[in-house]
């Protein structure tokens, strides 16, 4: 019971304290706030950023796991990509997924024996 009392900042006797739990809810949206809304607005912020860079030649994954080479961004947001040589389809740009296309690029180390 008095672990209890604690956590809502009451004395024994049960009165409550206001400003004990104002700190609490305070402290609760701070948590909150930088642990799960800031990483997620930093993250859409780069995704929005990574879609406005892209350009003819880049090599993408698209969300559906569709891979392929840019060979036309057109104004509508959309972007030609070549599947096969000869072999065109027309997506949105968000439907580009961030992290499989720079997983895709990302350079091949070898290990040495």
């Amino acid at each position: 019971m008095q672990l209890f009392n604690v956590f809502l900042m009451m004395d024994p006797q049960g009165k409550s304290g206001s400003t004990g739990t104002l700190m609490i809810m305070g402290m609760m949206i701070l948590v909150f706030y930088f642990f799960m809304i800031r990483p997620q607005a930093k993250k859409a912020k780069t995704q929005k950023k990574y879609i406005s860079d892209l350009q003819k030649g880049d090599k993408v994954v698209t969300i559906a796991g569709i891979h392929g080479v840019i060979n036309k961004v057109n104004d509508d947001n959309t972007v030609n990509l070549e599947t096969s040589p000869g072999s065109y389809m027309k997506i949105e740009k968000s439907a580009i997924s961030m992290e499989w296309s720079a997983a895709l690029n990302k350079p091949v180390v070898e290990e040495k024996k």
